[in-house]
């Protein structure tokens, strides 16, 4: 009877330290798993906080004479008066 008892509790130990083991695993890779997506994440808030830095950045230019006068020329194509335009038709 105590060789019964002696062997379940080893059994039951075992069976524990396994358990143990599996849960401990199991963790580690959902630990791994949120490592993964913590980087992900702050990939993207840095690369929001530049698009934020660059919109900010224009906001500040938008009423200054020289973004006027980019977006006049790029956009509309319009020009200083006196002002000699050149196109390059290299075929």
């Amino acid at each position: 009877m105590k060789n019964i008892r002696k062997t379940l509790k080893i059994v039951l130990f075992v069976l524990f330290v396994i358990y143990a083991i599996i849960t401990l695993l199991k963790q580690q890779k959902v630990l791994n798993n949120y490592k993964i997506q913590a980087k992900n994440v702050n990939a993207q808030i840095a690369e929001a906080t530049e698009y934020q830095e660059e919109l900010n950045e224009k906001k500040h230019n938008i009423n200054s004479n020289e973004y006027i006068e980019k977006i006049a020329r790029e956009k509309l194509g319009m020009y200083l008066p006196n002002e000699r335009v050149y196109v390059d038709n290299e075929n």
